[in-house]
């Protein structure tokens, strides 16, 4: 049986909108969907009044996921789990034999004066299988692709992936490679160093590489380069793809939670979710110390 695509639910606005995200993908690519939610009892005693409402409650979440997936897409298999733990390890377990794992996008809380991330980031950081973010009211008539690259191999992943991606749904390709040009001071203390052109003219050769074979592989799908010699990477790729179909970004997936291992660039963008966001795992790469 094909490995299904997994969705965590929480009763959000946003696990509903992963939900139909997931189910929509399951029926393209005739693939069955599993429906989780965890249930977060590790410091509670067995013997504690609430644990078996909490359980219940969890269950029912799941049982309305299941009869809301019937509805929208009765043609996709669809399985429920209940599982117990936090919602970061849990999702992180099942990702070893998914095809996908989809959440919905990040919620801002505010506590002490800073945003609190919720589950989708150590999702991300720790699932062995790419992760879908979706955000809780994607644009309608969104269209088009946009995949991110800085040159890394992880970058290159999310290439294919995002070719492939934008080919199979009739889409065209925008491939971004964003950086911030040097500070005037750091230039003024070059006087003829050239820095700035050297960066761009060194970028313009890794966007064209990080595209090259493309048009061998998929003849039929338009490609744009797009290069920003001015904006933070996370910034430029949440302002082009904020009315894309889909933004594809490459990620180390070391199996941490932690977001340096995640990527600074990855994290930023999955905290300003623009469109639904894939995370690619394609293949594990193996970095030095």
């Amino acid at each position: 049986m094909s490995k299904a695509i997994i969705v965590g639910i929480n009763g959000s606005a946003g696990s509903n909108a992963a939900l139909a995200w997931a189910l929509e993908r399951a029926g393209r690519d005739k693939l069955p969907v599993t429906v989780v939610h965890a249930v977060d009892d590790r410091w509670m005693s067995p013997d504690f009044q609430y644990h078996e409402i909490i359980r219940e409650s969890g269950m029912e979440l799941l049982r309305d996921a299941e009869e809301a997936a019937r509805q929208q897409a009765p043609e996709v298999p669809v399985d429920i789990q209940l599982r117990h733990g936090s919602g970061g390890s849990v999702l992180r377990d099942v990702s070893k034999d998914a095809a996908m794992i989809v959440v919905g996008g990040h919620d801002k809380h505010w506590m002490g004066g800073g945003p609190m991330t919720d589950r989708a980031l150590q999702v991300v950081s720790a699932s062995e299988c790419p992760v879908a973010v979706v955000p809780a009211k994607p644009a309608a008539g969104a269209k088009g692709v946009v995949v991110g690259v800085d040159g890394s191999e992880e970058s290159l992943q999310a290439v294919a992936f995002a070719a492939a991606e934008a080919d199979r749904g009739g889409d065209e390709l925008t491939v971004v490679l964003a950086f911030k040009s040097p500070a005037r001071w750091v230039e003024k203390q070059l006087p003829t160093s050239g820095l700035a052109e050297s960066i761009v003219e060194e970028d313009r050769i890794v966007l064209a590489e990080s595209v090259a074979g493309l048009g061998d592989k998929y003849p039929d799908l338009v490609v744009h380069q797009r290069l920003e010699t001015n904006t933070e990477p996370a910034k430029a790729l949440v302002d082009i793809a904020a009315g894309a179909r889909e933004l594809v970004i490459g990620s180390r997936g070391r199996g941490g939670f932690s977001r340096t291992v995640l990527g600074s660039t990855a994290h930023a963008v999955l905290l300003n979710v623009p469109c639904p966001t894939i995370v690619t795992r394609v293949h594990k790469v193996k970095h030095g110390d």
